[in-house]
């Protein structure tokens, strides 16, 4: 939540009811991370402060000519969170997804992901193709025309950004989420075309495991609102399949 002076005291002259509220914010050892008066005027200081930064970078492309020649990918690396003071329900921040960060539902795991690249990906394109982190690396390599690492398993989106080829889509996208000795321990998600699983660990006092697979169609039900489990137990019984095989046990 920490921006420019300047731009922190004009967003809480814009939101002065939440000039007694403090945020804290944890930071790496020996990194200076002071507690935020007002998080709620920091985020949309923050916020601005980002846009304008990004305004400059892509004015340096342009002015360093090389613009044409620079793919720009932007995205997060999570959903909402409630750390530092932030308040996601004030800002609305996931819309209608369900869950923030650290939950594996649509509002922990999706986020935004745009790509910019004058001359190679037409401007206000858009793609459904079901993508995520680890699709990066081997997108990369693609272009450089290095080979992709024998150890990730992601699929190049070159197709999909250039409108060109055919694109490979993904058998499933499966999240796991461990916690160490934290309550839940560790919960798991899988999604594959619009179905969604999600299982929830149970925590050490209720023995461990997991509770039931809960099944949504985002289709449908972007919310995960509806637990189809009951009426699709086919279903559920393929994607605990996929879970388990994607699952990789830590060492």
């Amino acid at each position: 939540m920490h921006a420019p002076k300047a731009l922190h005291e004009k967003w809480r002259e814009v939101y002065p009811e939440f000039d007694d509220k403090i945020g804290k914010y944890s930071a790496g050892l020996g990194e200076d991370c002071p507690p935020v008066q007002n998080p709620i005027g920091g985020f949309a200081a923050m916020m601005e402060n980002f846009d304008n930064q990004v305004g400059e970078l892509l004015d340096l492309l342009i002015g360093l000519g090389i613009d044409e020649n620079t793919i720009i990918l932007f995205s997060s690396d999570n959903g909402a969170h409630r750390e530092g003071g932030h308040n996601p329900n004030f800002w609305d921040s996931n819309g209608p997804l369900r869950g923030i960060k650290r939950d594996l539902y649509e509002g922990g795991i999706r986020t935004p992901f745009l790509v910019r690249w004058p001359g190679k990906i037409a401007a206000g394109s858009t793609s459904a193709h079901l993508s995520a982190f680890w699709d990066i690396v081997p997108t990369m390599a693609e272009l450089t025309g290095q080979p992709t690492p024998v150890q990730s398993d992601g699929i190049s989106i070159v197709p999909t950004l250039l409108g060109q080829g055919e694109q490979t889509p993904h058998k499933y996208i499966y999240h796991e989420f461990i916690r160490g000795n934290a309550k839940p321990y560790s919960s798991r998600s899988l999604r594959q075309g619009d179905w969604k699983a999600v299982q929830i660990a149970k925590c050490q006092e209720q023995g461990g495991g997991f509770d039931s697979i809960e099944l949504y169609n985002l289709k449908d039900d972007l919310g995960e609102t509806k637990n189809l489990a009951n009426q699709y137990p086919e279903i559920v019984d393929k994607m605990e399949r996929f879970m388990d095989e994607a699952h990789t046990p830590l060492k």
